[in-house]
């Protein structure tokens, strides 16, 4: 299994509500349809007096491993939900990255 993370900036025309209700209905249905997705988790950050992550959301995606991942973004499906990506995020400070996961404590 390989995990794909990202960590989103919103768009600084959108409230952190709107992006949140935009990845609930629009984008969010758009990365479950990617052929080969083993599991999507959306992150959003919420309100902390003390701590203020300058992201909004970390979204993590898992595959059976690195070709299935590769074919999956550029899948039709793939393609679809990475432009969608522009409708909701800044894509100048967004950023991706395949990551290896190490759980230590299990949920």
């Amino acid at each position: 299994m390989i995990k794909f993370i990202v960590v989103g900036y919103r768009r600084s025309d959108l409230t952190p509500e709107q992006l949140r209700r935009y990845f609930r209905e629009v984008h969010g249905p758009l990365a479950a349809a990617i052929q080969g997705v083993r599991g999507y988790v959306q992150n959003f950050v919420e309100p902390d007096e003390r701590r203020h992550p300058p992201w909004d959301v970390v979204v993590e995606f898992w595959f059976d491993d690195r070709e299935a991942m590769e074919r999956a973004w550029s899948s039709n499906e793939g393609r679809r939900a990475t432009e969608d990506n522009a409708n909701c995020l800044d894509l100048d400070r967004t950023r991706w990255s395949v990551v290896d996961e190490i759980v230590v404590l299990g949920r």
